[in-house]
């Protein structure tokens, strides 16, 4: 089965991956190669034909949970009530083989993530008030 075509202004699912203070840190986390990490999760996205589209970001917040990797719906995926889903932990290749799937399914609000993913989700960081 061919996925539908992406339509003009159609936002893709997206991958952020955290690399700022914890994630991504060999020292924090050793053992674990987190430039081949980033670099199958970019290999998959140059695959994608546009369905897929991974960015990096400076620390996300949750660090006890590192390597964080946040993924957000497609413009469809939203419009069916997908929301960002953060995934702690994603330390190796199975983790991404489970992320990799369910993007290649449509991601949040068009294909229920793997078991697994939902075992490692956590809640983002509440926002803080910049009011005084």
């Amino acid at each position: 089965m061919t996925p539908a075509p992406i339509r003009y202004g159609a936002r893709p699912c997206s991958l952020v991956v955290c690399r700022g203070c914890c994630c991504g840190d060999a020292r924090k986390n050793p053992g674990i190669d987190h430039a081949g990490q980033l670099a199958r999760l970019r290999a998959a996205a140059a695959a994608s034909g546009g369905r897929l589209l991974v960015r990096t970001s400076d620390c996300l917040g949750p660090c006890a949970q590192a390597n964080i990797v946040v993924v957000q719906p497609s413009t469809e995926g939203r419009r069916r009530g997908g929301r960002a889903a953060w995934i702690g932990f994603t330390r190796d290749d199975d983790c991404l083989d489970d992320i990799l799937a369910w993007t290649a399914a449509g991601g949040p609000g068009l294909a229920k993530p793997p078991a697994t993913l939902e075992l490692q989700m956590v809640a983002p960081p509440k926002e803080t008030s910049r009011r005084s």
